[in-house]
């Protein structure tokens, strides 16, 4: 009988096979453990419009936009972050001409400018048309009805991206004193009017 010990002998050829067809089944059983897994954090995290920002209690960036030519408003021309400071709450809707979700929750907006409860409260609706052609966002605005006190045209999207815009129609409720209480991302629709309206009267309080 020979003396050589078993460790010795070479491995059986079967045994990396049978190693890969362990990890054949093992790696798809993890994808798909953890695509389980982000569903159900995603499904418990609430409204899935109102994403966390970074700017959420901060103030707003600083900006001067230039007003919309040929467009009539109740408050001053363009927009800037000082007429965030001025003491009352404000909406500030971002929106463009060419975005489909904008023109369906044109109806909300309009009911926001309109709401007497708000208006007897100060607060003021405001417009952002973001990487859009002035003249688009005008005849956009005459043809649906503008229900802004004030709008900023921002063409090269820079203010966007100091408000962390993911992509129009985003809203933000700003205190009386310019800090961002609430950011909704999307339309404002039936499903996500009654938090936005939370944020706003909880934004009233200093």
């Amino acid at each position: 009988m020979s003396n050589i010990p078993a460790s010795h002998f070479p491995a059986s050829p079967a045994a990396p096979r049978r190693a890969l067809a362990r990890l054949c089944v093992i790696i798809p059983l993890l994808i798909f453990f953890g695509i389980a897994v982000l569903l159900l954090v995603r499904l418990g995290a609430g409204d899935p419009s109102r994403v966390p920002s970074a700017l959420i209690g901060k103030p707003a960036p600083h900006f001067v936009l230039e007003p919309l030519d040929g467009l009539s408003t109740s408050g001053l021309p363009g927009l800037s972050s000082a007429d965030l400071q001025r003491g009352h709450v404000t909406i500030v809707n971002v929106f463009a001409s060419w975005c489909v979700e904008c023109q369906e929750e044109q109806g909300a907006l309009m009911a926001l400018a309109n709401d007497r409860a708000l208006q007897q409260q100060g607060v003021k609706l405001t417009g952002i048309a973001y990487k859009d052609d002035p003249k688009n966002a005008l005849a956009y605005l005459a043809a649906n009805g503008n229900p802004f006190a004030q709008v900023g045209t921002d063409r090269s999207g820079r203010t966007g991206i100091d408000f962390g815009v993911y992509g129009v129609p985003e809203t933000y409720v700003i205190k009386g004193d310019g800090t961002i209480a609430y950011k909704l991302i999307g339309g404002i629709s039936d499903a996500s009017r009654p938090a936005l309206m939370a944020a706003i009267a909880e934004a009233e309080h200093p």
